[in-house]
């Protein structure tokens, strides 16, 4: 003030004038002021004085009051009035000033901030359901309750009535509740409420569990960050504060006493966050009798990140306790904790003292809605979307047993229209149809195939290998003592496994087969040329038109309302492309009645099918799928009967499955087809999944189901055929499908032949090789061509004789001399005749490879003609071939692999105990000799010595001794039991239903669709187990994926199978619900995506929803690099084709098949019967079927090993009569004679094969 005082007189006199100005300004604006608001009460009070009665008097009196002061303040103030007449009331926001905006703001902030700051309970007070009146007793208040009406049964249903306008402001009021309280959910989860939740009161204690678990393991910075993030957001705002953090021992920030908020204690409350430290144990019993004696407490914050040190139940009764009398809220925080017992620990103490419960965890974002305010306001939602679902009950005429009715004039109106007027439809959909001039039906795959095809092209590899194949042959020499295989020149042919599975030698032209991948190649361009054709046009629909006289089946039903216009669509395509060729047809409409579009079918014309076309766009959709009544209606026909026109095609285009029972269709087919060339093709449209609020079908299935209904349809009547697909493409399709079943086969055969062309080349390359190298021997020493012997002479003849005598008897002693002295290496200057010996490198060579040659000595026959003769004077040593019975040992502890692993190493053949092989040797072969004279076949004489038996087939002499063989039995019945050990371990825990997992980084992938509703908490516990019985075990990274309408990855990666994560991914299968579709393609596509795994496993209790055959062509073209390995579960499915596709999955992608057998009963009291009683007692005990991989190859060698016991058991008995003596030996009705009648030994033998 001091600077503007004025500094001289004069200064103070303009100053006391200006002064004077600013203040009679300052009453004019009063005046003003004044008479704005004079105005605006006396219109006022007009308004409100509007209706009373007023006499004349008055009213002249008003007026004159009113002129004079008027008058009054012109003449003294020159005022004038304001019109205030229509005027409009300025907005608060209208800027007069920068300060008063920011005032305004201010004050909508206080008015929001409270509704903000309350706790769900309170807020739903204001914005609840049944504070705003929204609840659907209200909505029913609204309505107009009429005369109740009966039904057929004469009961009294209510009858209410609503207006429209009414019914849709509701809804809208009620959406507009549901985002607000979507928005309320979004801001409870943002900044420090996410973590620690809505902190209340004034009065604020904060507890921190600082122990070792919870502070540490890196946890230390993200709790702190967490906290000065609350005290920034939630605590500055409080009045007063205490911070006290717990471990093995307390640490408080301040003495027992709360203090103010303010910029130092903020500072000093951060500084103790930052400094907390990991401090032992956590004792939040101490802790809590220290806050709890802290005066003035209104809000005690308990942040727990482990369990605590003391019994909950024991904290839980010193809270409530000790809070009794005391107005104290107990706000509990649950930070990071995955332990669901302590959750409800702390839920539990939290509600005791009316306060709130808070759960955050990163790993599980889920836990954060079982939070109290969250949860509260989901409820709340709940009750929204049930009150929205009546709404839509009562827009479809019911609500419970009373009738709504929803007055609207609008949708009166629109019901005058036809169905399709208000469907969106293709550009020209209504003009004339614009007929194609070429025929573009053309013959279907089967017939195409038969003239164009790799058989009728010569184009088959084992047609054009077949003039150079040879067989391969092996069999028994006796003279040699063992088996012989026919020698292949290895330049010339190479070995190829032929169509039934043999070997066979072939001799390769290159010339010949590059001609023929030549050819190959064109076939298969010409193939998918058919592909791209069979897939444009009305083809794509319908398929190819092949008969002359075809009738179409246009399905009508009321399911198909929104796919009119493309039905239409599908019909003018066909009738512009196909039908114009044909001899005769005919158009049937079928739904709630049959539609003709003629009585008899007819010759197409161009006027004809405009005609038809007019007709289809008159049609519409009602009634069910009638696909027997238009079966009818196509061949039960008296005026073609007369004409004899007979129907060779009818193609019935549908989008459900029929109202008949399938088997009664198909049986109706079947014999109107009997003596005619009918052919009954399915055309399936997949349409969008049944909805409950739409039409009913007659009878409702799946998509699967239904294709597989049409499929059999179709294929009941020779020639038929099934196409499937939708608005994207073709789905499945029996001529793309026979095509492309050409093209496999052309590829299989291109790769064989390349592999043949490999073999040839690698063996080129190493006849050069070997070529090179034997040059330079050639070079160093070079073979002499030897000199022929003269011809011997009578007398040589006796001179040779003289000589070989004289060695003879001189022999010891030359032995003798070689022994003294050896003779010297001759060198190259010797005499021509003989050829040095090349030194061998290595002396042990010549002893490892020495073999007794026999020993012979030529003669001559004949003095004339110089016959030659050979005398063997010394013979080969013979190998013994008896085989010895092996001892076994296998180790007790179960190894974790696949059965066809174990069995590699501890099968009977692996352990040599096939009995087969031990009874087979050459030593034991049954020789007879046929006697001409007497014309029989005469046995040898030592057949009578040992009995005879008949091993698939062949007669054999049984060599083994008794003792050998009760030897057998105790290794054969020792592997038996053990085999029963391994099949008890595999039926035990988690391998019962899913088997054994033995790769080390898998993926599993879950179904959940809505067919494993029932089985869901039988699946969750399996899945619970299988983690720590195999995966935690057997240290196996592993991830989940559960699919059903979509597909939902635990994590985006495998992890390593640490205690944690067992932990974790149990608690996200123990979330995991049922419901929807069986998306199986989209998951294994998913799993494919992650490049670190080595194996899948597939859990699902049948079919996808798509094609099969789909799944199994896009699996085996994602896997056709990477060769992982796909292993199926079949969970709880009883059907056949489904466990059929399952297997096939499998097996076609190096994996196994797995399927639990629903009661193990028979089985443990199989392997009960055999462990305890013996083997021997347990003749009748039958081993059950299974259908796993790994359970039925281990059952196979069971059933092998219970077969070779018996067998064993019954060759034993037939020694425990002497040989001379006839006896009779009764098994399980096979009779065994022993005699010594060697005529009639091999017909009484003992079969070994009698068992299989």
């Amino acid at each position: 003030m001091s600077s503007r005082l004025p500094k001289s007189t004069k200064d103070y006199k303009g100053y006391q004038r200006i002064k004077d100005e600013t203040v009679k300004e300052d009453s004019k604006n009063a005046l003003l002021k004044y008479s704005i608001e004079n105005n605006i009460r006396q219109s006022l009070k007009k308004e409100s004085q509007k209706n009373e009665p007023e006499n004349e008097k008055e009213i002249e009196k008003k007026k004159n009051r009113k002129y004079v002061a008027r008058d009054f303040k012109e003449a003294e103030y020159g005022w004038k009035d304001i019109e205030t007449v229509g005027s409009v009331t300025p907005s608060d926001y209208t800027i007069t000033h920068v300060n008063q905006n920011h005032d305004l703001l201010r004050i909508e902030e206080t008015k929001i901030a409270p509704h903000m700051n309350m706790s769900s309970n309170e807020w739903l007070k204001i914005y609840g359901v049944e504070r705003m009146e929204l609840t659907l007793k209200d909505l029913l208040s609204k309505g107009v309750v009429t005369k109740p009406i009966s039904d057929k049964s004469g009961k009294a249903v209510q009858h209410i009535t609503f207006d429209a306008s009414i019914v849709n402001e509701f809804e809208y009021k009620l959406n507009i509740s549901l985002e607000m309280f979507s928005k309320r959910i979004k801001w409870l989860m943002q900044s420090s409420r996410r973590a620690f939740g809505l902190v209340q009161g004034e009065r604020v204690a904060i507890l921190i569990d600082s122990s070792n678990s919870n502070m540490g393991f890196g946890r230390a910075i993200d709790i702190q960050d967490s906290l000065i993030n609350l005290i920034n957001e939630q605590l500055s705002k409080k009045k007063q504060f205490y911070f006290l953090s717990f471990g093995s021992d307390i640490y408080e920030l301040w003495d027992e006493s709360l203090k103010d908020v303010h910029h130092r204690t903020l500072e000093e409350a951060k500084v103790f966050i930052t400094e907390l430290k990991p401090s032992g144990g956590c004792n939040l019993l101490k802790a809590l009798k220290k806050t709890l004696s802290i005066l003035k407490l209104d809000t005690l914050v308990l942040v727990v990140g482990s369990v605590p040190d003391q019994n909950m139940d024991l904290l839980c009764e010193y809270v409530y306790q000790a809070t009794m009398n005391k107005d104290l809220i107990l706000h509990c925080v649950s930070y990071e904790i995955n332990n669901h017992i302590l959750n409800s620990s702390l839920k539990k103490l939290s509600e005791e003292t009316n306060g709130r419960y808070h759960c955050f965890s990163n790993s599980q974002e889920e836990l954060i809605y079982n939070s109290t305010d969250i949860n509260i306001l989901l409820k709340e939602i709940k009750k929204v979307q049930d009150v929205l679902n009546r709404i839509k009950e009562m827009k479809n005429g019911m609500l419970g047993s009373a009738i709504i009715q929803i007055e609207n004039e609008i949708s009166l109106e629109i019901e005058k229209y036809p169905q399709n007027k208000f469907l969106p439809r293709p550009r020209g959909h209504d003009l004339p149809l614009n007929i194609e001039q070429s025929d573009s039906s053309g013959q279907i795959s089967k017939d195409w195939i038969d003239q164009h095809g790799l058989k009728a092209k010569k184009l088959n590899l084992y047609q054009v290998l077949a003039p150079n194949a040879y067989s391969f042959m092996e069999d028994y020499v006796p003279i040699l003592n063992k088996t012989v295989q026919s020698q292949v020149y290895e330049k010339a042919m190479v070995q190829f496994v032929w169509h039934d599975g043999t070997n066979k030698n072939v001799h390769v032209d290159l010339a010949i087969l590059y001609d023929f991948q030549k050819r190959l190649k064109d076939a298969v361009k010409l193939y998918e040329k058919r592909i791209d054709w069979l897939s444009s046009g009305s083809r794509k629909i319908f398929g190819a038109i092949a008969e002359d006289t075809v009738v179409i089946l246009v399905d009508l039903s009321l399911v198909n309302q929104s796919y009119l216009i493309h039905i239409q669509h599908s019909l003018r395509l066909l009738m512009e492309q196909q039908i114009i060729y044909k001899k005769y047809f005919n158009i049937i409409g079928f739904g709630r009645t049959v539609k003709k579009w003629k009585p008899t079918v007819v010759r197409p014309s161009a006027a004809l099918l405009q005609d038809a076309w007019k007709w289809v766009l008159e049609l519409e959709c009602e009634g069910t799928h009638n696909v027997l009544g238009a079966f009818k209606a196509a061949l039960e026909n008296e005026e073609e009967s007369k004409h004899k026109i007979d129907i060779e095609g009818l193609y019935l285009f549908t989008s459900g499955i029929p109202d008949q029972p399938i088997e009664t269709i198909c049986s109706y087919l079947e014999e109107s087809a009997c003596g005619k060339k009918l052919r009954c093709h399915t055309i399936l449209f997949n349409v969008d999944d049944y909805d409950g609020n739409g039409p009913i079908p007659g009878r409702w299935a799946n998509i699967t189901k239904t294709a597989e209904s049409l499929r059999l349809l179709a294929h009941s009547v020779t020639g038929g055929r099934f196409h499937w697909f939708r608005e994207t493409g073709i789905i499945e399709s029996d001529d793309i499908k026979q095509i492309q079943q050409e093209i496999d086969k052309a590829i299989d055969f291109s790769k064989k032949a390349s592999q043949l062309v490999d073999k040839i080349k690698r063996k080129d390359v190493k006849e050069i090789k070997d070529d090179s190298e034997s040059e330079d021997e050639d070079k160093e020493v070079k073979k002499p061509k030897q000199i022929l012997p003269p011809k011997q002479t009578s007398l040589s003849l006796q001179r040779i004789q003289l000589r070989e005598k004289e060695l003879e008897e001189n022999k010891d002693k030359i032995i003798e001399m070689n022994k003294q002295k050896a003779l010297p290496w001759r060198p190259n200057s010797a005499k021509a005749d003989f050829v040095p010996l090349k030194k061998s490198s290595s002396s042990s060579l010549s002893s490892m490879n020495k073999t007794n040659t026999p020993k012979q000595e030529p003669f001559y026959i004949d003095s004339q003609t110089n016959s030659k003769g050979t005398v063997f004077k010394q013979y080969e040593n013979s190998k013994s071939v008896r085989k010895a019975i092996p001892i076994v040992a296998i180790s007790d502890k179960e190894e974790n692999m696949t059965t066809k692993n174990w069995l590699k190493r501890y099968c009977l053949a692996k352990l040599k105990l096939d009995l087969h092989k031990l009874v087979s040797g050459p030593e034991c072969k049954h020789d007879t000799v046929t006697i001409g004279s007497v014309k029989k076949d005469v046995s040898a004489r030592y057949c009578s010595i040992f009995p005879s038996i008949n091993v698939n087939g062949t007669v054999r002499h049984l060599q083994l001794k008794q003792g050998e063989l009760k030897e057998y039995q105790e290794q054969c019945e020792k592997v038996l039991k053990r085999y029963i050990k391994r099949l008890q371990w595999l039926l035990s825990g988690s391998r019962r239903l899913f088997g054994t997992f033995v790769h080390d980084k898998i993926c599993i992938l879950i179904d959940t669709s809505g067919s494993m509703n029932n089985y869901m908490e039988e699946l969750k516990k399996e899945l619970a187990c299988l983690v720590w019985e195999q995966l935690f075990k057997y240290k196996i990274s592993f991830n989940f994926i559960q699919f059903s309408d979509r597909c939902l990855k635990w994590r985006e990666r495998i992890v390593e199978p640490s205690e944690e994560n067992c932990h974790k991914s149990i608690a996200w299968l123990a979330s995991l619900t049922a419901h929807g579709n069986t998306c199986t393609l989209d998951a294994l596509r998913e799993a494919f995506e992650d490049d670190d795994i080595d194996s899948i496993y597939l859990i699902t209790d049948g079919k996808p929803d798509s094609s099969t055959t789909l799944v199994l062509d896009e699996v085996r073209k994602m896997n056709s690099h990477r060769h992982l390995s796909v292993n199926v579960v079949s969970f709880n499915c009883d059907e056949k084709s489904a466990n059929d596709f399952l297997s096939q999955l499998a097996s076609e992608n190096y994996g196994r098949y797995h399927r639990s057998n629903k009661s193990d009963s028979d089985i443990h009291l199989f392997a009960h019967k055999i462990l305890t009683q013996g083997v021997q007692d347990n003749y009748l005990s039958h081993i059950p079927d299974f259908e796993g991989d790994d359970l039925r190859r281990l059952a196979n060698e069971i059933s092998k090993a219970k077969q070779f016991l018996r067998q064993a058991i019954t060759f034993s008995r037939m020694y425990d009569k002497h040989n001379n003596l006839e006896h009779d030996i009764t098994i399980e009705n096979i009779h065994i004679n022993k005699t010594d009648d060697s005529h009639t030994r091999h017909k009484n033998c003992v079969p070994v094969d009698f068992l299989l």
